[in-house]
């Protein structure tokens, strides 16, 4: 099959073994390739290597954070490619190849993806350390990434043969720099055999996506510096495409001047970004995660009898609805086992089964304000007294850079070491694809706590969902789109776009007392119902097939055609 589709994205996120990714960005780039597969759409994707990976967690008794280097040979995971680019940096020929790693779908369709990598004989020494580690060094390092992603992405398509591309999708603002490549095209007029796709005008469409409400989430450097690492003549033409915001490169405006779509990752964050970027059309398709990969294999199996067909079409899962509480119960007491088996592999403490536990697992930054549940241990205290007693997993890192983060972090190990014997705190360090995958299947309950209006969408609470587990969070990013009160969930707070952590943090206290608690341990079959309508209602929607499905229709305006469906979805539907 002639792949049409060109995915870019700085992260892509595969399994713990491949440490391409930090966090929600390349994990929703996983989901987005894995969705593709399983619907036969003509994609390849590109992003970058990082030998180093983004960093091993380390906290002490504290919760200080130390970090490491990954330590890992792409050779043992992934297949090398015969075929180098030469990208411009600083003045010099940086020399790129890749590594590839085939996404094979649910009918066996698959999506090549490759990983490019300057650690090359012939490369300067700190050219081959441009894709060393994700997320590391200065402005000027992060540049050099981009240009290798953006522009060596662009080339290396093009060398091994895929000539006849019609979309390229930038996945955030890293890998905008094509918009370059694109250009030169345009100029030279290479696009002519291109068979009238794209536009109508041999142009390929490009398609962009926003992921962050906060400004200082785009990219931006210096014109200085982009005329040093990029040359005067790229310098130049980034401004004639729009890309400079007085004498910044914004990597933002630069892939949404080229953009014939642009798309935020929810509704809500859909209303933040048109205010952001006045006069761009921001349209919205709000993120989904792939069922396949995050629903446990004791659910899955129990999915598999009760509604066959889910894996291939994820919108059958409505009738999850009817599935015996009994065997949903049983189904999430054997991943509750498995996660608090892996906490006492880890920490050596050992969680009571028949104990409410929630989990609030998110990246360590300032705005997921993950300590608001402990900001008052009194009131804890006093809440178990009253309703139950109550067991607390976190999990997340902080950037390597963020002390805040990392203060975040020692904050929540302090408190739970204060209430020790009440309240069991667990801090796991080392947060990735497999521990996100136990967590959110063997908690109670999933907490998400972001400061309004800056979670642009989020998808751990959709995770926990497609397994049975409710969410009681802030309502923002997809919480507003997924969330009806006592059926799949309940929210902290009002919808408002006021910040009031006071407020936040007792209704938080409120719904734990006096409706989750109550509900857990005095109905439980009409917890079990809330856990049965998240599998209906959240899962059957929030899925990565619905998302890809729509970024099909939408924006890759491809529609599901049976000319760019594999032929076996077709029939297995």
């Amino acid at each position: 099959m002639d792949h049409s589709i060109a995915y870019f994205s700085m992260e892509v996120a595969v399994d713990d073994r491949l440490p391409t990714y930090s966090g929600g960005l390349g994990v929703l780039a996983g989901d987005h390739l894995r969705a593709a597969a399983d619907l036969g759409l003509p994609v390849v994707a590109v992003t970058l290597l990082y030998r180093g990976g983004y960093f091993v967690q380390h906290l002490d008794d504290r919760g200080t954070q130390t970090e490491e280097p990954v330590r890992w040979d792409p050779a043992d995971l992934l297949d090398p490619v015969d075929c180098r680019v030469v990208v411009p940096v600083d003045g010099r020929p940086v020399q790129v190849t890749a590594w590839r790693h085939d996404l094979a779908g649910a009918t066996g369709h698959v999506v090549p993806l490759y990983f490019l990598d300057t650690d090359l004989d012939g490369n300067a020494d700190d050219d081959r350390a441009i894709t060393e580690r994700l997320y590391g060094g200065d402005l000027a390092y992060r540049l050099r990434q981009e240009a290798v992603l953006g522009l060596g992405g662009a080339a290396l398509l093009d060398a091994l043969g895929h000539h006849r591309l019609r979309v390229y999708h930038m996945n955030e603002g890293h890998s905008a720099l094509l918009t370059l490549s694109l250009a030169d095209r345009d100029a030279g007029g290479s696009l002519a055999d291109r068979d009238g796709t794209g536009d109508g005008d041999g142009r390929p469409r490009c398609v962009f996506t926003t992921h962050t409400p906060v400004p200082a989430g785009h990219d931006r450097f210096p014109r200085e510096l982009v005329v040093a690492t990029l040359g005067d003549d790229r310098a130049r033409l980034i401004e004639e495409l729009g890309g400079m915001d007085g004498d910044e490169l914004n990597m933002t405006l630069l892939g949404m001047a080229r953009a014939d779509f642009v798309n935020a990752v929810s509704h809500r964050h859909g209303e933040v970004s048109r205010a952001m970027f006045p006069g761009v059309p921001v349209h919205w398709i709000t993120n989904g995660v792939h069922a396949g990969t995050w629903v446990a294999p004791a659910v899955g199996r129990l999915l598999d009898d009760a509604v066959p067909g889910w894996r291939l079409d994820n919108a059958l899962l409505r009738a999850a609805v009817d599935i015996d509480l009994e065997e949903l119960r049983a189904a999430h007491a054997v991943t509750k086992r498995a996660l608090f088996d892996e906490v006492a592999i880890r920490t050596g403490v050992r969680l009571d089964p028949s104990v409410l536990t929630v989990a609030v697992a998110r990246r360590a930054a300032a705005y997921k304000r993950t300590d608001l549940l402990l900001s008052d241990p009194d009131r804890l205290r006093a809440l178990v007294d009253r309703a139950g007693p109550l067991q607390i997993v976190y999990s997340g890192k902080a950037h390597p850079a963020d002390r805040d983060g990392k203060a975040l972090i020692e904050r929540v190990v302090a408190v739970g070491r204060d209430l020790a014997g009440t309240i069991p705190v667990v801090y796991l360090e080392e947060y990735s694809m497999g521990l996100a995958g136990m967590l959110c299947a063997g908690t109670d309950l999933w907490i998400n706590t972001p400061v309004k209006p800056l979670e642009a969408s989020g998808t751990s609470g959709m995770k926990a969902a497609l397994n049975g587990v409710p969410s009681l969070s802030v309502p923002d990013g997809w919480w507003v789109e997924g969330h009806v009160e006592g059926v799949t969930g309940w929210a902290i707070g009002q919808d408002t776009p006021d910040r009031d952590d006071q407020a936040e943090a007792a209704d938080l206290y409120a719904k734990l007392e006096l409706v989750v608690a109550p509900l857990f341990y005095d109905r439980p079959d009409r917890y079990a119902a809330v856990m049965r309508s998240c599998i209906a209602l959240t899962g059957s929607y929030f899925n990565a097939e619905r998302m890809v499905a729509q970024y099909a229709r939408l924006a890759y305006r491809t529609g599901l055609a049976a000319d760019v469906v594999h032929p076996e979805y077709s029939r297995l539907r």
